[in-house]
């Protein structure tokens, strides 16, 4: 966790989810995604003290996209969740 210059409290970790299926002939596939999220204020506090690495949790927010073009004229994207909402689910 680290806290803006006017004092505002804000944590980030990165999530993982995982879909998985079986193919029309029977093959099983996985696909992975992992997912930026940013908590600010007393729900960034709240995951400092109840979040641990590997723990199942239900994240819900909005997804912010950030642009940029780069010292190399290259255009970049950037998302990540903004949380509002962040419920521990317990061990994975």
């Amino acid at each position: 966790m680290r806290y803006t210059p006017d004092g505002k409290p804000v944590t980030s970790f990165s999530i993982v989810t995982e879909y998985t299926w079986l193919s029309s002939d029977g093959r099983r596939h996985q696909d992975t995604d992992w997912f930026n999220v940013v908590a600010w204020g007393e729900l960034a506090e709240s995951c400092r003290q109840s979040l641990a690495a590997g723990q199942l949790v239900y994240v819900e927010g909005r997804v912010k996209t950030r642009r940029w073009v780069d010292d190399a004229g290259e255009d970049r994207a950037w998302a990540e969740v903004v949380a509002q909402d962040i419920v521990a689910l317990g061990e994975a």
